[in-house]
Formats: structure tokens, sequence, C-alpha cells
């Protein structure tokens, strides 16, 4: 009996050390045929995509607050062809199911195809913490939270499942945390109707892993980011404060909410997953954010594989900061000018619910673009199995932080209603959203974001 459990454990550490050694070498490949952070370096064969020219950087005399657009070295470039009604069908294959229906659905609405850039890249240091990462991180033994990881930096820069590859989109390098001095949240009216749900306020995220450096999610109390925002429009909503943080660890959200009729904050102990947003008629639930906002644990994630697809890339036409909102936000889609798609290797991850849990979107698909691990584009599926919602993330080259790619801006179309949500934006409020490598500002403190400091802040 002892003979066989010495011989078990034997092939249990050889199984581990032939892992480790798989591992190993798989990491030597960043920086060789893999970019540092695990992208295919090679063009594609037909070289419609490029090889990987490395991270982006303005033309001379961009400073914050100036238009990013017009500091973008191809801002005169003009679109190669378009996709519409009439020739979707030819692109099909490149294209999500969502986008495809989308096309064929709204009339007027097209995507304009431009040269593809492969300009996404990160800081030296940031590299650095990616390469350790490709032997080191882990996720939890729960399968879906994130263990350990040197941060900021991809965690899985050559991911073996699904969940590893969304964990690279949720700890996407953004510095230690943003400022929208203003920011909107829309939702287009209900068929038959003209009236608009348009709110705006001020709104903060904190992410303490993002400071320089290297840290751990325990280092940082396993916080993913802490979030502020306050209401200032429309009159039903003026006045409401929220205060939210989500963990890398599975924790239910922390959140809380200040009701200006009450005078109180309230815990928000059910305020995650699916939970429809205050405020916008069931068109947006708390997931919904930056294409996906949420726990890991609800889906089993499965990569389905990589494909050459159309998505959003260096879409500076949405943080046009001095264009008029409803210039860009039409009756049933954004405005044709202001997307612009490209066309990169994005991996495919299908997300299914787990037996025994619930969700109202069952069945989603997440479209993670190769090179800076943002999910671009998402397509989800209602309980009868029909096509429902498609999002779309708008990245640009955040210069303030390196060249790291960032999405905040997003849209999502409800196909069954012809409604849409636009979030996260900078459109129309005269000035620009702001990313922070480090600061000591109170919005980038843990306790900025807690019940007594939210109190104090909605009750002066």
């Amino acid at each position: 009996m002892i003979r066989k459990a010495l011989a078990m454990i034997a092939v249990i550490l050889a199984i581990g050390c032939t892992a480790r050694a798989v591992w190993s070498q798989d990491a030597g490949r960043l920086g060789k045929d893999l970019t540092p952070a695990g992208a295919k370096r090679a063009g594609s064969k037909d070289g419609l995509i490029p090889a990987w020219s490395g991270k982006d950087v303005p033309l001379p005399g961009w400073s914050y607050g100036k238009l990013r657009g017009d500091y973008w070295q191809y801002k005169n470039e003009k679109p190669l062809f378009s996709i519409d009604a009439s020739n979707v069908d030819k692109y099909a294959d490149k294209l999500s199911p969502g986008q495809v229906q989308m096309i064929k659905q709204t009339p007027g609405y097209r995507m304009d195809v431009y040269a593809t850039h492969r300009n996404a890249g990160y800081p030296d240091w940031v590299y650095a913490n990616i390469k350790k990462n490709a032997t080191e991180a882990k996720l939890g033994s729960d399968g879906t939270s994130l263990g350990t990881a040197n941060l900021p930096g991809v965690p899985f820069p050559i991911p073996k499942n699904g969940a590893e590859v969304m964990w690279n989109f949720l700890m996407r390098y953004c510095g230690v945390g943003i400022l929208w001095h203003d920011t909107n949240t829309v939702t287009s009216p209900r068929p038959g109707s003209n009236d608009w749900i348009n709110t705006h306020g001020p709104q903060s995220i904190f992410e303490p892993w993002g400071a320089p450096g290297s840290h751990t999610p325990a280092s940082v109390d396993n916080v993913l980011y802490s979030i502020y925002f306050s209401y200032v429009s429309p009159p039903a909503l003026a006045g409401q404060s929220v205060a939210l943080t989500m963990f890398t660890n599975n924790h239910d959200n922390e959140t809380y909410y200040y009701f200006p009729g009450q005078r109180r904050v309230r815990r928000m102990p059910s305020y995650s997953y699916d939970a429809p947003q205050i405020g916008f008629e069931g068109e947006y639930t708390v997931d919904e954010p930056f294409v996906f906002n949420s726990a890991l644990d609800r889906f089993d994630w499965k990569i389905v594989g990589k494909k050459e697809m159309y998505i959003p890339y260096n879409c500076f036409g949405m943080y046009n900061f001095n264009e008029k909102l409803h210039d860009v936000l039409l009756p049933k889609f954004l405005n044709n000018a202001n997307r612009r798609y490209e066309l990169h290797r994005v991996w495919v991850i299908e997300a299914t619910v787990r037996k025994g849990m619930r969700h109202v979107a069952p069945k989603r698909f997440f479209y993670v673009d190769e090179d800076s691990w943002l999910a671009l584009v998402s397509d989800d599926y209602d309980a009868q199995g029909k096509l429902w919602l498609v999002r779309e993330g708008f990245p640009i080259p955040i210069w303030e932080i390196g060249g790291a790619f960032d999405l905040r801006p997003f849209v999502q179309y409800d196909l069954i209603n012809g409604r849409y949500v636009q979030d996260q934006s900078v459109l129309g409020t005269g000035t620009d959203v702001q990313y922070f490598p480090d600061s000591n500002r109170p919005e980038f403190h843990r306790d900025y974001y807690t019940a007594d400091n939210l109190r104090a802040r909605c009750e002066r």
C-alpha cells in the first residue's frame, strides 16, 4: 500500500514537473514569435493583418485636454471599404452573428473598415510583470477567481482556458485610476416614443493594483476596482450616487447607494451580475458596462478558437468631447462616422451559464483582441436561444499610461426591441477622460468608496 502511494506521488510530481517545463518553454516565446503580451507577432499570410508594430505614440504637441484624435499619426486615413446590408453576407465570416444581424435589420447602419494597425503595447516595466506571469499566475482553486498574478500586467499571456482570457481583459492596465469630470449614460427611446433617457455626472475609478511596481491581488485586498458616480441629471435621478467595489476572488460586490429622497445611504447586497441598473427601464444590467463587468463564477468559460474579425479599433471619434451628443447618438445607432473598424485576430470565448445558476443571458460569446486583450465585441442569447444583445467597445491607445489600450465608451444594441444603451463616453461634455499612472488624489484611495464617505459627500 505504501509503495503504491509513493508511486502515485512520484507520478503526480512528474506531471507537475512536466507542466512547469512546458509553461517555461512557452514563456520563452514571449518577445520572440509572440509579442511581450502574448499575441502572435507575425501578420496574416495575405498581409491584411500586419506584424505587430509596438506601442502607439502621439504626434508632437499632445497633452491632456487636447483632442486625442487630432494627434493620432493615422488621423487622415480613409476607409478601405464599408460593410452594409448590400454586402454583409460577403464579410459574414469575419463578423459576429450579432454584428451581421445588426447590419441586416437596421436601415442606414454600416461599418467603415480601415487599414489595420497593431499598435497596442505597454510600458517596459509592465512587460516585466507579464513575463513573470507566464509561469507564476494562477486562477483560484474554484477555477474562476484570480488566485495570484504580478500586477499590473496581463495575468495569462499564454492562456489555457476561457476564464484566463477573461481575466486578461478584466485586469487591463489603466494606471492607478481614471477620472471623468463628466460622462453620460444614454438609453434610446422606446418604440413609438421620442423620449431619451439622458443621464450624466462625474465619475472616478480606482484600481489599486495599477500603481507602478508589482502587486498581487492579495496585497490590495483582492480589489478589482472601485467606482464612484453621481447623477447630475435627469431630475428624476439627480442627486443619486453610488460607490461600488468589485473583487478578484468572487466576493459579492460591495455597493452603497445614496437616495436623496430618503437622505440615506443603503447597502445594495444583490446589485451585481444581471441585476437591472437603476433608472434605465430594464435595458441595462450591472454586468454589461465596458462590454463585460462581473465575476466569472456564474458561467463556464471555453476557448472556441481564434479568428480574423472586423472589430472596433482606434475609435477616436468616440472620444471627441466637443462633438454634440446627439450628433453621434442617433435614434437607432451610433453615427457611422464615429465608429472605426479594423481586421484583427481575436480569441473567441463561449460563456455558458453553470448548472444550478441563472442569468438572463445564459449563453454569451466574447471576441477578445489578441494584442490588447480587450473584449471588443460580444453577443448575448436569451433563455429561448434567440440572439438578443450585441455590444461593441471603442478602444484607443492611452498615451498618458504609456500607450496601453483601453475601452470605456461602448454601446449595447437590443436586437429584439430596437433600443440601445451608450455609456462611459465624454461626447458633448466639453472635457476629456483622464488616466493617472499614479496619483495621491483622494479618489485613488480605498476609503473614498466607503458608505461613510458617500454619506459625507452626498449630505453636504
